[in-house]
């Protein structure tokens, strides 16, 4: 039987019944105040339980961190709390779920911020666009450039998340590198100016990341540990002058660290459209570990890359919005739910826990 996405696989210290990823999905209906877990969340998690793995939504690591109205953290008691009713509805219907991880950067707004401060960057470049707050969209602003002497507290905070979320009940966490964040701004040359030991050449600018991992590792295991990626997504003002050349470095170096999983976003759109000269097939061959993809894969393109080895496992996002029973409908080749824009970010159960499975 060749492989395909209702084939086991083991990633880390995780062992999935099928290579259907659920991608993480900002919905920002965390309960306020304090942006904490709770019932509703759990209850739209619990739905979705049969994935092979459930990468739980972008959580904020600090109050810093966050860059959206009603996203969840986890740095107090509380989101812990939160979080484990969550991991615990998902645990009951034997699903596997991990915790995406990250700092948003300058991809924010002093309204969402402690103390009414700037957001942070790497640089003081402002990007384009508006901030989701809780008084509507705002204008982003330019972000402050981080000090030296910042970056070994935003680390730390990385670590204690990662054990926060063990904590909670997670089966691992996923740092997140990805779509424009704090993170990806380091690893990117368009949003990364500095000339200290953090920007310039990519083995510099890769070094934040890096400690990172190391940082989580060390404190939960690098078996528990995924990382997320997106060499070329311009989304958030994001540019590179050479990303095939500066992430295949990246990739590279990533196979020291005995990762879980790496998570590659390779699109924006239906894989079928895509025409990029962006070869992610040798982003593939350097990483020795376990690969999901993600971006534009429908059921066919899916199972055909992971039987060409492309790809291990295959990450789903809007599909996972409409249709809770995704993993059901796949195996049937049964239609699916179209998603409701309108209900993707805050509200209640409209657009969220409502969408019906089927009968």
């Amino acid at each position: 039987m060749p492989t395909s996405l209702f084939t086991p696989v083991i990633a880390g210290s995780l062992s999935l019944k099928n290579r259907i990823v659920m991608a993480p999905l900002t919905r920002s209906r965390s309960k306020q105040p304090g942006d904490i877990p709770w019932e509703l969340n759990a209850t739209y998690y619990r739905q979705r339980a049969t994935a092979g793995l459930i990468i739980a939504e972008a959580t904020q690591i600090s109050p810093q961190g966050k860059g959206y109205a009603y996203t969840p953290g986890i740095y107090s008691d509380e989101q812990i709390e939160g979080w484990r009713k969550v991991t615990s509805a998902v645990h009951e219907e034997g699903g596997l779920i991990v915790l995406q991880l990250w700092h948003v950067g300058r991809v924010s707004h002093r309204d969402l911020q402690p103390g009414h401060q700037l957001p942070v960057a790497p640089s003081a470049i402002k990007i384009e666009g508006n901030a989701f707050t809780e008084d509507g969209f705002k204008p982003y602003e330019t972000p402050r450039a981080l000090e030296l002497s910042e970056i070994p507290i935003i680390i730390d905070h990385y670590r204690s998340a990662a054990i926060n979320a063990l904590k909670a009940g997670f089966d691992g966490i996923e740092v997140h590198a990805a779509n424009g964040y704090l993170l990806d701004q380091f690893l990117r040359d368009g949003s990364n100016l500095r000339a200290d030991a953090y920007g310039g050449s990519i083995e510099n600018r890769a070094r934040f990341l890096f400690e990172v991992l190391a940082a989580v590792s060390e404190a939960i295991g690098p078996d528990k540990v995924g990382l997320r990626l997106s060499p070329t997504n311009p989304f958030n003002d994001m540019t590179d002058s050479d990303p095939q050349t500066h992430f295949a470095y990246v990739i590279e170096q990533l196979n020291r660290f005995n990762l879980a999983y790496l998570h590659i976003v390779e699109r924006m759109i239906p894989v079928e459209e895509d025409h990029s000269t962006f070869d992610f097939d040798v982003l593939r061959q350097h990483f020795k570990g376990v690969y999901i993809a993600n971006g534009g894969y429908t059921l066919a393109s899916a199972n055909e890359s992971i039987a060409a080895k492309r790809c291990d496992l295959v990450a789903f996002g809007k599909p996972f919005i409409a249709n809770p029973d995704l993993v059901a409908r796949f195996k049937i080749n049964a239609p699916l739910n179209e998603p409701d824009f309108d209900t993707f970010y805050g509200g209640g159960e409209k657009g969220y826990t409502d969408y019906p499975a089927l009968k």
